[in-house]
């Protein structure tokens, strides 16, 4: 069965709203997960405020932090390649336009053989 490319589009624009629904579900757990630790940290008879704040970073926000952007770096590897594309794209079509609406001759892309004229001495 031969699937269209919409299809196959739309079905991976679902599976990746599903996924990114599921990552920020996990990134919000771990970060609350932490933040309780923070505040037992926090109101712990010997715990203190100080303690809180670096359990709440070192337990919560750095390996989160880490996380997301590891996860996050083939989208920005297809971001970047996908504007590569588009720059170049946009270039040829600027360019084949320049060629084919000049109606000037000579304008086929290609450099003259001789651009300039070999210089001789006088005899």
């Amino acid at each position: 069965m031969l699937h269209s490319k919409s299809a196959h589009n739309a079905t991976s624009t679902t599976y990746q709203l599903k996924l990114s629904v599921f990552v920020h579900l996990i990134v919000i757990g771990w970060l609350y997960v932490a933040l309780m630790m923070a505040v037992a940290e926090a109101t712990n008879t010997t715990g203190t405020v100080l303690g809180a704040i670096f359990t709440f970073l070192l337990y919560g926000l750095a390996p989160v932090a880490l996380v997301v952007y590891l996860m996050g770096t083939p989208a920005r590897r297809r971001a970047i390649r996908q504007r590569e594309l588009e720059a170049q794209e946009a270039a040829r079509r600027a360019a084949a336009e320049a060629a084919a609406g000049s109606g000037l001759p000579d304008q086929g892309g290609e450099t003259a053989a001789d651009a300039v004229a070999p210089v001789r001495k006088e005899p």
